[in-house]
């Protein structure tokens, strides 16, 4: 929901955009445009990440399709790179040596306000569900939307975010243009608008990457796995701990545990395989694997909550 109300709000600022791009002639709605139009391609590769990374696994993708998402998600901020930033800039620099105004100012202003409103909507969804879910993890907001394998609730979080601050650049520039009349100030706002762009873009592109190449959970969350396998009435140790993410808020789980008690191998095994399957049950757990600790293996410690 958070990806189809961005992707909506796009299209509609970006058809309104790029009509007050012709009637002003303004560089800096000419970037604001390429902006619009880059978010609204890449929320739809969004909404194909979401769908890919949530089919179930099978016997040929044993840990799901997950990473589909960042697959997708690494592809649409290569959007926001090549679509708005670098056109954006490379318009910014043409225009510097424009000497021409803003034709009718107004109507820029009337186009940003807007979508100031329709970006400021879309921002306040993701801020609001991110806010919510940092609070259940116990961090900031800064560091979930960092950290979180949701990889799309991050991109549209960070693109709206830019979104705004975009559209403040492009109206302090037009204005400067207007009170000074330089028009390289409107072909500054061009630039500044790529350069965010392209910010936002690297740390997209570096947070996919991560998670593609197989980064590991957060000492926070790898703490609060350890406390529940010791929770388990069958488990009495934990001596290795591999927590991978293969989606968005799905986990691999690796793990060298003590079974309480003494029962045979057969039973043992059982009992490691209805420890898995109990374990597996959790709604962000794809795949779990239990083995059998040794007992000269020190036991790991977990911070408490």
């Amino acid at each position: 929901m958070t990806v189809l109300l961005a992707f909506l709000a796009n299209i509609l600022v970006a058809i309104a955009k790029t009509v007050a791009a012709v009637i002003t002639s303004s560089a800096s709605m000419v970037a604001e445009a390429a902006h619009s139009w880059a978010d609204a391609g890449n929320e739809v590769f969004l909404l194909i990440a979401d769908r890919r990374g949530a089919k179930t696994k099978d016997a040929r993708h044993p840990l799901g399709y997950g990473r589909n998402a960042f697959v997708w998600s690494l592809i649409a901020a290569f959007g926001i790179f090549t679509a708005g930033s670098i056109v954006s800039i490379m318009h910014g620099i043409q225009e510097l040596s424009d000497t021409g105004p803003v034709e009718s100012p107004v109507v820029a202003y009337v186009v940003l306000g807007i979508a100031f409103v329709l970006e400021g909507a879309s921002f306040t969804q993701a801020m609001v569900k991110s806010r919510r879910l940092a609070r259940q993890g116990g961090t900031s907001t800064w560091d979930f939307v960092l950290d979180t394998s949701d990889t799309t609730l991050r991109a549209v979080f960070f693109e709206d975010s830019a979104a705004l601050i975009g559209l403040a650049l492009a109206g302090g520039s037009i204005l400067l243009h207007q009170l000074t009349g330089v028009a390289a100030w409107d072909a500054i706002g061009s630039i500044l608008v790529g350069i965010l762009l392209g910010v936002v873009a690297v740390i997209l592109i570096g947070r996919n990457i991560a998670f593609l190449v197989g980064a590991t959970a957060a000492p926070k969350l790898r703490a609060r796995v350890g406390r529940a396998l010791l929770g388990l009435d069958q488990i009495e140790r934990v001596t290795y701990l591999h927590i991978e993410y293969v989606g968005p808020n799905r986990l691999f789980i690796v793990a060298e545990v003590d079974l309480a008690g003494d029962a045979r191998e057969h039973d043992v095994a059982r009992r490691l395989r209805d420890v898995e399957q109990r374990i597996e049950a959790h709604e962000a757990v794809e795949t779990v694997v239990l083995s059998l600790s040794v007992d000269d293996e020190p036991s790991l410690e977990f911070a408490p909550a």
